[in-house]
């Protein structure tokens, strides 16, 4: 028999009074062991319980709660009722599917992430994609900035914001060039053919060296003494400048690297933004900055006209904003200087996928094509029009039907020349139709709301005089009287106090033939008891005019109106004001 090797692992066998010795020890570790394993069945059976009461009382309380946000909800215009509803819902399914999967074991881990922190992820993913497109587009386009640095925003987008890139930058816009690179690139020697658009012996006289901007003198080649620079960097230089040149010109190549460097600033921008949300507002960027560049993109000329494949680029670059609402905030702060930003703004708003308050964006847009109250030409509108979705073009122009800007004939022609041009079936019959079919009643109620939307709209007081003054000539009786005094009612004081002072004067300056008994039916209503609140109000904002500035010529001149239908109210009016007696 062979000897045990301890190196091998070979052991003798343990002996029968060794297993009698260590038995009673080993009995007692697993009687042990089998205590503690009751007592961790138990303890989980216990913490299983509970979870499941916390879960159960989460959805319940969750549940109530969506019931309490939905009541305030159906508060809200009919609009957005149905939006805030559905997202509601899908918000408590989610909750449930949730605490399901929590109960039965089976939770994943990004099942709790939110919805909106999945998208947001997603936005940077794709943001960050698509920077190396946009940078290769503006490198293949030749323009004056240095490729070094614009290869470098692929793998450090943030260096963008440094000062020298954002010092780049602006001088490619402005077509002009950082002192700095042409001391590094050319040598000191170079800046002969140069401006100093910086440095001023009163303004700013000793600047930093690497702030001092340069621009190229229009004589640069003659300018520059031969011997300064050897013959491989005067060529380069004179080809910056032949670059700078042509990027600076009005031309479809300047235009081009123009809105690549929009484009690539507009992404680097708003991934700007998601990554530093702890330190930005989201007005800075959604409100400021990314509106501009999308109007810098589009707007390219000061015509009215607008490109859909320049629209559509700039859709593109919106679809990267995570959230419905701050596209909007975008689209909204469009078109705040020129005609042509703001016809901008209405078309992307009238080609998003939902637009919430339709109603009130298509009365707005409708008086932004009639501007003037003066019915325009109808191939510039339409041009607009095909711009937007194809299934809001017959909204619209029923809008331009029926808006009060302009005359009835003259809006009726408009709109139905405008529906022939885009090829609108059955728009006069449908019309036709409607008027046959319109009770005087709905044909009442259809006007003075028209009337009270732009007065919600804050439209100019001569705008809403004039439409009142309208509206009462194509039907004057005792019943439109009153309801041009409750929509009058309806408005701010100071507003109420505009439009009457404004009711009496045609657009030829003469006084309406039905002026005099319409005021003196509105101070009657003003002077009584029924409508103490507003002769209140209106009192209280003539009180304070009158503090800030006593000869106010809406002040003078309302009194004077309400003394000619009502000389005694004219004076219960000074006296609660505070005029002074005559």
């Amino acid at each position: 028999m062979a000897k045990p090797d301890a190196e091998n692992g070979n052991r003798p066998p343990t002996s029968m009074e060794e297993i009698q010795q260590g038995w009673h020890s080993l009995a007692s570790r697993v009687d042990q062991l089998e205590s503690e394993r009751s007592a961790l069945e138990q303890e989980n059976k216990s913490l299983r319980t509970l979870l499941e009461k916390t879960i159960e009382y989460r959805q319940k309380s969750h549940g109530e709660l969506v019931n309490l946000i939905a009541g305030l909800v159906s508060k809200l215009p009919i609009n957005d009722v149905g939006v805030m509803v559905t997202r509601l819902v899908e918000h408590n399914a989610h909750v449930n599917e949730v605490c399901s999967a929590l109960v039965n074991g089976k939770i994943e881990g990004n099942v709790l992430q939110p919805a909106i922190l999945k998208v947001l992820e997603q936005t940077k993913r794709d943001l960050a994609a698509a920077i190396k497109p946009a940078v290769e587009e503006l490198i293949g386009l030749d323009t004056p900035l240095e490729t070094k640095m614009l290869q470098s925003l692929i793998a450090q987008p943030d260096s963008f914001f440094s000062p020298e890139n954002v010092r780049a930058s602006r001088c490619f816009v402005k077509g002009q060039v950082p002192r700095e690179r042409i001391v590094r690139e050319f040598g000191e020697p170079a800046l002969a053919g140069f401006n100093d658009l910086t440095t001023d012996a009163k303004l700013n006289p000793r600047p930093k060296p690497d702030e001092i901007v340069l621009a190229f003198k229009n004589d640069v080649e003659s300018v520059l003494p031969q011997d300064a620079l050897p013959a491989d960097k005067r060529k380069e230089l004179l080809a910056l400048h032949r670059k700078i040149q042509r990027s600076k010109a009005s031309t479809p190549d300047a235009q081009a690297q123009k809105n690549a460097f929009l484009k690539l600033s507009f992404i680097l921008e708003l991934l700007h933004y998601y990554n530093h949300q702890n330190t930005e507002t989201p007005e800075g960027i959604f409100a400021q900055r990314l509106p501009a560049v999308i109007e810098q993109l589009v707007v390219t000329n000061d015509q009215d006209i607008l490109d859909e494949k320049l629209i559509q680029q700039a859709e593109t670059l919106l679809a990267f904003v995570a959230g419905h609402d701050h596209r909007l905030m975008v689209v909204n702060n469009i078109g705040k200087v020129g005609r042509t930003g703001r016809t901008l703004k209405y078309v992307l708003t009238l080609r998003m996928e939902k637009v919430s308050e339709l109603e009130g964006v298509m009365a707005t847009f409708v008086k932004h094509l009639i501007p003037n109250q003066k019915a325009p030409s109808p191939q510039p509108v339409v041009g607009v029009l095909r711009l937007i979705k194809p299934e809001l073009q017959r909204p619209v122009v029923k809008a331009i039907i029926a808006s009060t800007r302009i005359r009835k004939n003259e809006a009726e022609a408009l709109g139905l020349a405008v529906g022939k041009e885009l090829g609108l079936k059955d728009l006069e019959a449908e019309l036709k139709k409607s008027e046959a079919g319109a009770s005087p009643e709905q044909a009442q109620h259809v006007a003075w709301d028209n009337i009270k939307a732009r007065l919600a709209q804050r439209t100019a007081p001569s705008e809403i005089a004039a439409a009142i003054r309208e509206r009462l000539h194509a039907k004057y009786d005792a019943d439109e009287v009153k309801q041009s005094w409750l929509v009058l009612i309806d408005a701010d004081p100071m507003a109420l106090v505009r439009i009457f002072c404004l009711l009496p004067y045609l657009p030829d300056g003469q006084t309406d033939p039905i002026a005099q008994a319409v005021m003196e039916s509105y101070v009657s209503r003003l002077m009584h008891e029924k409508y103490a609140d507003t002769y209140n109000k209106v009192v209280h904002a003539l009180k304070n005019l009158f503090k800030i500035k006593p000869d106010s010529p809406a002040l003078v001149n309302f009194i004077s109106l309400v003394k000619w239908v009502n000389p005694e109210a004219a004076g219960k009016l000074s006296q609660d004001i505070g005029l002074p007696a005559k």
